[in-house]
């Protein structure tokens, strides 16, 4: 069901003026990200012409976009990611946190390819070394990480949340399984993640890699440069941790909700009228009250867009373990060690439909006006760029 406003809306209604008043600020990337959303599941992108079998109902069924950054394109890929995991650990998992400090978020924003990748490599050491260490687990661990670069409020808030198993593989290939309810301790994986992280943003800005532009155009200067990170030496960096939770299906749906999320899901949008977005947010400072924010909506549209990733970016990534590389092979391995039987592995679907079908556990076959049977009976073109449709929301 479609919702009653989609960020869709927004850029098709607003988008052109935007685009008009940044013409020279606006990225590439940004721009594309925009076209994309405004032309999801429109006539832009064409589509198929079905029909159903009993009552001779018509519809078209236009494309999806299936931009990463879409708020409607996320489902999909969701499910087909979850499947992909389902011959991973029926173990305990543990959920990390790693988050970047405002004065590093502020370069990180002008660097995002260079930054982004260090916070993931600086939480992708931290984390197997301190549980290599026999006086935490003693053992070569698997992880999963997912980039996450916004806060409720949509400002730039770039952190990481690791998918961790409770336990790894001892040098002699034998599973080690931690102590109940507790993985790493927090302390500990704070500083050594800060140690890294700074040692490759200093050798990154050695390198030549950084670019400072605008309020940040001074740290250039290495003195300056050195001078804004010294005392980031000394202050705790924000490393949150979680116990371990459920089963293998409790650990499904918890990655889900973290893997393919974007800046914000089209069920928060309330209203656009008079210039204005509202949308409902979660402050964590007071998380039992449900709050509404207003912003003008090229503020709204500029906080969304400061979260488009650069060409080719990855935001997720997996290691240890559980890298792609060796995975297969890792977890048969750990499965005979725990005496697992290994996962039967399901045949491809025969078509889109029934991949659909088989992911999201819906068909795409039922007629929405009589519950027959659609079948496919054209293709429609995609259509010449136009100006966007009219748009209207009721947001009573």
């Amino acid at each position: 069901m479609r919702a009653a406003l989609e960020v869709a809306d927004i850029f098709r209604r607003h988008g052109a003026a935007y685009r008009a008043d940044h013409a020279g600020s606006l990225s590439l990337g940004q721009r594309r990200v925009m076209a994309a959303i405004e032309a999801c599941r429109t006539a832009a992108l064409g589509g198929h012409i079905e029909r159903c079998e009993d009552c001779g109902e018509t519809r078209i069924a236009y494309n999806s976009c299936r931009n990463r950054h879409c708020p409607k394109c996320q489902g999909l890929a969701r499910a087909q990611w979850l499947a992909d995991r389902q011959a991973e650990l029926p173990a305990a998992y543990f959920h990390l946190v790693f988050t970047m400090p405002a004065p590093i978020a502020g370069i990180a924003l002008q660097n995002k390819a260079v930054v982004y990748d260090i916070l993931f490599r600086a939480a992708a050491e931290t984390v197997p070394t301190l549980a290599a260490d026999p006086k935490h687990l003693g053992a070569a661990i698997g992880m999963t990480a997912v980039l996450h670069t916004w806060g409720q409020n949509l400002f730039h808030h770039p952190h990481v949340h690791c998918i961790v198993p409770g336990g790894g593989l001892s040098p002699e290939g034998r599973w080690i399984a931690c102590r109940p309810g507790f993985f790493l301790p927090v302390r500990v994986l704070s500083r050594l993640c800060r140690r890294r992280f700074l040692e490759r943003l200093r050798a990154a800005f050695d390198a030549g890699m950084l670019g400072f532009f605008g309020e940040l155009a001074g740290l250039a200067k290495p003195a300056a440069f050195a001078a804004h990170l010294r005392p980031l030496r000394r202050v705790e960096w924000v490393v949150y941790a979680k116990s371990s939770f459920g089963g293998p299906q409790q650990v499904l749906d918890y990655l889900g909700r973290y893997t393919h999320r974007v800046a914000i899901a089209n069920s928060r949008l309330i209203a656009l009228a008079g210039g204005q977005v509202r949308f409902r947010w979660k402050d964590y400072r007071h998380p039992q009250r449900p709050k509404a924010m207003t912003l003008p909506v090229g503020e709204f549209i500029r906080r969304f867009l400061l979260h488009v990733l650069p060409d080719g970016f990855r935001r997720i990534r997996h290691f240890g373990f559980l890298a792609n590389t060796h995975r297969r092979a890792k977890l048969v391995l750990i499965r005979g060690s725990l005496g697992l039987s290994q996962p039967e592995t399901a045949p491809e679907p025969a078509d889109y439909r029934e991949r659909y079908a088989r992911l999201v556990g819906r068909s795409l076959d039922i007629c929405p006006a009589c519950g027959g049977h659609l079948v496919e009976i054209g293709v429609r073109e995609r259509a010449a760029r136009s100006a966007p449709p009219p748009f209207s929301c009721d947001s009573s």
